[in-house]
């Protein structure tokens, strides 16, 4: 049997054309005992680097290839239907020979989508292969080729031309192919076979002396992957598998064969079969992988060698930073710029600190540092970083190992508004054909598998999102292991809580069988996972010393014209490319526009990047845990540790930010407790303290066990870094290598054993657990910022935090809750006062922006403040009317701000009247627009003729219709239906006593609380009553809260009992439970008791109990406590709690002479002071 190789394969990367996995594919030509094999996806080369890579790991030789889409003019994209024009594409194999040809090949693919794409085809000419074509191999290709469709067509002259082009460029690396695929004996109804058109290319080979080579056009890997494959097609195409018109394949045979079915497939000719190995014996075994190719950053004169530049601006940097240069900092920078200088990357630095510096010369905010990269002080020099290293012990070699040399990684956090401006400079800086984002491969998650497939399978939609439902939640979870051929994959088990593992068995039922459903999940797993679509990375960006394609192919972007790369983030590095993040970082835009205001309501220039790190009303907000909008510190989790740490330090915050998250979080009450005295601080060895003193002798960074090695085992920087590594990451061959090293330098330097084996025993127990302290102190630094400027200037930091949350109605709705407990006026939207956006007027009132109104864009609302500016405040709806565009500013608009309440500083007409319709059934806006329009047309003709007298701009004003004002409640719905929220205040902010503590569940959070009997509050927004055919009465309602809503029913008796209560506008106390309905998988809200809510308080109120620190007892907090009880005198106990925490006693007292009214007010004085309490 003679020897084949598969030169015509499409992989996963053929976007739902193809759906053979790549390491699922060599291993099957491996097993096969295949020397070669080729990848030819269609139009683009995003599986070959992979590709490559895997055929190398299983010792197979890769063969690069694509099928591209061939047109005569790839540049026309506009085609006249009713002429009968069309894009005619015709597919095209190429392969590349050497690396000249895969260069060729990358060069092509990328025009395809650069200069060609019609669509989403990316299409090439034959004017670019002509240009193109050194170091290709290509062939007569499918059926779907030029050449084969002139013979389809019965034009055989035609075809020997094309041909005859071909063997003109390519000469003997011109082939002529063969394919038998099943079902093509009569193509499309012409009565052409595939057959008869192989025979008229063997005619052709045999006149011109060409080889022949055959394939088999592989889609998929198995004969019986071909009904999946099928389902892809059908997705790509948006069609449904009964639809006998869609687009689907004749066969099941376009798999990828073996060589003895192929050398049977093509008995006649074995030649043939044979001479696929001729061309893998052309083929130069491709390489992708390479070391990392720096752009060249431009020298300014004087300057001849980048690390003489570097050098320069170190130093010169230096000295703005430090002054006098201690023998300290000298020694780190001469250590640093050694190491960057031997590594080959000062251009690196040179690069980054060109872009940061021109950020912030444009006023575009650049974070402090990210990541290991502020451990440089080189980078702190060079502005790159702007965290001092060298006074928090941050280390170079966590980020540049000067005995492992990699490539370093410095992230980059721009303002999320001003990151665009930045990666246009590099562009502009090294050409637009350098500089690249990154693509990113969207694959089909399980639920949107089962979804892709249910809707191809016509399954109905409610029976697939039930299926979907019961598939675990659990991000770990994959159908390939809840459908584990035994039992769940014992690995997802055991991560699996009972919930999720009851809907896993469940799910497995569902699998079971012949019924659709069963058929559906089963397609769904074997589709998981494959390629759906591209993206492009969130901030990668990539650049070279010259043309981009020379090293990479390169597609395009729908939503703008930068180029990306066609290989992603996981292999740009191993592929040659300087990859750099730049971060788009919501905080830091907050921070800026906040500075903004901070200047323009009050005067004062914040200089926010020299922040006061002692600033006192700062770290009292973080002792009352009123982090709220606070970077990296607002969770509820992390304002109680907060609380309970009461830092008074900025190391304090370093830590915090280390320690809270999964594993280290178990350190955090210890930690509390040994910086309060409660627990003695130890250290195994005294030569620890040093470096473990500002984390109360508990290890909490990577950076503490690379000193502390250096220091007891005399570990280099190097192999410090290494033990860092192993440790964080559990590699036990790293940790096995190091360990008798440092129990050797450990006794070298008169440690005894025991300490030693304890202390390595502790490091890999929690060692891994430890963070990166780099990382920590630069987002503590942001965090600092925020909690500085919501410390001392709260306004204007609040209205920075939602302007930049504007999009998200719930964290509206929380931050201005915030802004509430903070004691900043709130003012509605107001035609005279607002701008845009959220702002803080001269007395600190937070204002709402007029864009915020729904149906009031940004460009009407600009119209109106241009004109305010030029004319004054308007004086009533009408002289709003006679002054704006009224094209711009429209009804739409002006219904809007009156629903909003942007016209309430129009004093004597109310909202109501606004809407009030009168003769001819026009309201009062409708009449207001028509006399605007008649004056601006009146203005107008004035203007425009040769007398002006008779203009008269005292025209009568219509009438203002009288009627009765909305209650309340009205006004407050129809203002939320064009805000999206109540501004002033929301309807269940007077019962703060209720909602916190006798309220057990938010509407938001019900789901986690399924057959858990719970209380809940919230005020009727939609009431429905009637009776059903059996005469029973019911009630169907709507509840709303803070953040969610609730819809549930009443019948019958429940109906007759409590239906009373659901009245429009009313707050209610509910009690019951969310139960799963009878026979069904769905769950509904019981309710066993409905109650007013202001009656909870005083009904089930009994006492309060205030919880005092015996350090925090002094005459000012006992002075604050008599007048809360003077002015809160009622009917409810008081009880106080002394608390020695160091001691950890307590002492219980009650009063017996004095009562107290406990209700929300006196619970947020409580708060401010602040006083732990607890309602009873």
């Amino acid at each position: 049997m003679p020897e084949y190789c598969h030169l015509h394969n499409h992989t996963q990367f053929s976007l739902l054309d193809g759906a053979s996995d790549i390491p699922k594919l060599l291993d099957k030509a491996v097993k096969d005992g295949q020397k070669a094999v080729a990848i030819t996806d269609h139009g683009n080369m995003y599986g070959a680097f992979k590709f490559v890579k895997e055929a190398k790991k299983r010792g197979i030789k890769p063969i690069v290839g694509c099928e591209f889409y061939l047109v005569e003019d790839a540049s026309r994209n506009k085609f006249e239907r009713s002429k009968g024009e069309k894009d005619e594409r015709f597919h095209q194999l190429l392969i590349a020979k050497n690396e000249v040809g895969y260069r060729n090949l990358s060069k092509l693919a990328s025009m395809g989508f650069k200069l060609g794409k019609y669509g989403k085809y990316p299409r090439i000419e034959k004017a670019w292969i002509e240009q193109h074509h050194e170091g290709l191999i290509a062939t007569s290709c499918c059926l779907g080729a030029e050449i084969p469709q002139a013979i389809l067509k019965g034009n055989n002259e035609k075809a020997e031309a094309l041909l005859k082009w071909w063997i003109d460029l390519l000469g003997e690396d011109f082939y002529i192919e063969l394919q038998r695929q099943g079902g093509l004996d009569d193509i499309d109804g012409s009565g052409v076979s595939q057959e008869s058109i192989n025979q008229q290319l063997l005619v052709l080979a045999k006149k011109y002396n060409l080889k022949t080579i055959v394939t088999n056009d592989a889609h998929y890997i198995e004969q019986e992957d071909a009904e999946y494959h099928d389902v892809l097609l059908s997705i790509n195409t948006g069609s449904v598998l009964t639809d006998t018109t869609r687009f689907r394949f004749p066969s099941n045979d376009f798999y990828f064969k073996t060589q003895a079915e192929m050398a049977s497939l093509f008995s006649d000719q074995l030649e043939a079969v044979e001479q696929t190995m001729e061309i893998n014996d052309k083929i130069e075994e491709l390489n992708l992988a390479r070391n990392v190719v720096l752009p060249k950053f431009p020298l300014p004169s004087g300057f001849s060698t980048q690390d003489q530049y570097l050098r320069y601006l170190t130093f010169e940097g230096a000295k703005k930073r430090w002054g006098n240069l201690s023998e300290i900092i000298l020694e780190r920078l001469e250590f640093e710029l050694k190491v960057i200088s031997e590594s080959g990357y000062p251009g690196y630095f040179l690069i980054v600190q060109d872009f940061t510096t021109y950020a912030r010369s444009i006023g575009v905010s650049v974070g402090p540092g990210r990541g290991s990269a502020a451990g440089s002080a080189v980078a702190y020099c060079l502005g790159i970083t702007n965290i001092d290293p060298i006074k928090y012990d941050l280390l170079f070699e966590r980020f540049l190992n000067p005995g492992r040399i990699s490539m370093p990684d410095i992230d980059i956090d721009f303002d999320d508004e001003g990151r665009s401006s930045v990666i246009e400079y590099v562009k502009q800086k090294y050409g637009e054909d350098q500089v690249a984002q990154i693509v990113t491969y969207g694959t089909m998650a399980a639920k949107l598998s089962l979804r892709d497939v249910g809707r191809v399978m016509d399954i109905p939609l409610p029976e697939v999102d039930r299926v979907a439902k019961t598939f675990p939640t659990h991000l770990k979870a994959t159908l390939d292991a809840i459908l584990e051929e035994n039992d769940i994959a014992e690995h997802l088990k055991k991560e699996l809580t009972n919930d999720d593992l009851e809907k896993a068995y469940k799910f497995r039922s569902l699998a079971t069988g012949d019924n659709e459903i069963a058929k559906m999940i089963r397609t769904a797993k074997s589709l998981e996972g494959s390629v759906r679509n591209t993206g492009v990375h969130a901030c990668g960006v990539i650049i070279t010393p010259d043309e981009i394609t020379n090293y990479v192919p390169v597609s395009t972007a729908k939503e703008d014209d930068m180029i990306i790369s066609q290989f992603d983030n996981s292999v740009v590095e191993d592929a040659g490319l300087l990859k750099m993040d730049f971060l788009g970082l919501k905080t830091l835009s907050i921070i800026k526009d906040a500075v903004l205001m901070i200047e323009k309501s009050k005067g004062i220039k914040v200089d926010i990047d020299h922040v006061d790190l002692e600033d006192q009303k700062t770290f009292e907000l973080f002792q009352r845990g009123e982090t709220v909008g606070v970077f990296q510190y607002e969770s509820p989790g992390m304002q109680k540790h907060l609380k309970e740490l009461k830092p008074n330090k900025f190391e304090d915050l370093i830590a915090m930010n280390a320690l809270y998250r999964p594993g280290p979080m178990q350190y955090i009450p210890d930690f509390v407790a040994r910086k309060h005295g409660r627990q003695p601080i130890t250290y195994d060895l005294p030569e620890m303290e040093g470096i473990l003193a500002e984390t109360y002798g508990i290890t909490v960074y990577q950076e503490q066990v690379m000193l502390l090695s250096q220091k007891l085992a005399g570990f280099d920087k190097g192999n410090a870094d290494y033990l860092r590594k192993g440790m964080g990451k559990k590699q036990m061959s790293i940790l096995d290598e190091l360990y008798p090293k440092f129990v050797d330098g450990c006794l070298k330097n008169g440690h005894s054993k025991d300490k030693v084996d304890k202390i390595w025993h502790d490091w890999q127990s929690f060692a891994s657990y430890a963070f990166n302290k780099s990382h920590s102190t630069c987002y503590a630094y942001i965090g600092f910022q925020t909690a500085f400027l919501k410390a001392n200037y709260k306004a204007e930091f609040m209205a920075a935090v939602l302007n930049h949350n504007k999009k998200d109605i719930s964290k509206i709705n929380f931050f201005l809750r915030e802004s509430h407990r903070l004691d900043i006026p709130v003012l509605g939207p107001d035609v005279n006062e607002s701008e845009t956006d959220f702002t803080v007027d001269k007395k600190g009132n937070l204002r709402f922006g007029l864009a915020g109104l729904k149906g009031v864009g940004e460009a009407p609302v600009q119209e109106l403040i241009d004109e305010r500016n030029r004319g004054g405040h308007f004086k009533n709806i009408f002289d709003l009317a006679k002054r704006v565009n009224l094209r711009s500013v429209n009804k739409k608009s002006f219904e809007s701000m009156a629903l909003g309440g942007a016209f309430d500083i129009f004093k004597g007409v109310h909202r109501a009247q606004y809407f009030l319709g009168q003769e001819k059934g026009d309201t009062l806006i409708d009449q207001a627009l028509k006399y605007g329009a008649a004056f601006q047309k009146q203005k107008g003709q004035t203007q425009l003729s040769l007398f002006g007298d008779s203009y008269d701009p005292f025209q009568i004003e219509p009438d203002i219709p009288d009627c009765e004002p909305w209650s309340l409640i009205e006004k407050l719905e129809r203002e939320k239906e064009v805000t999206g929220i109540y501004i002033s205040s929301h309807p269940l902010d007077q019962y703060k006593l209720e909602l916190e503590n006798f309220v057990t569940c938010d509407l938001e959070h019900l789901d986690f609380f399924r057959d858990q009997r719970v209380s809940l509050a919230g005020m009727v927004t939609e009431s429905q009553t009637g009776m059903n055919r059996k005469g029973i009465e019911y009630g169907r309602y709507t509840i709303e809260d803070y953040n969610s809503s609730l819809t549930l029913s009443l019948n019958n008796e429940q109906f007759r009992k409590f239906g009373n209560y659901f009245q429009l506008g009313q707050v209610l106390f509910i009690e019951g439970v969310m139960q799963r309905g009878y026979n069904s998988d769905n769950y509904y809200f019981q309710v066993f008791e409905v109650r007013l809510l202001d009656t909870i308080g005083k009904l089930l109120t009994k006492s309060i109990t205030l919880y005092i620190e015996l350090e925090d007892l002094n005459e000012g907090l006992l002075d604050q406590i008599s007048q809360l009880i003077k002015k809160h005198k009622g009917k409810h106990l008081l009880k106080i709690t002394l608390l020695d925490s160091a001691d950890q006693h307590k002492m219980d007292f009650v009063s017996k002479g004095v009562k107290i009214n406990v209700d929300s007010s006196l619970l947020q004085i409580l708060e401010k002071i602040p006083i732990k309490y607890k309602v009873n």
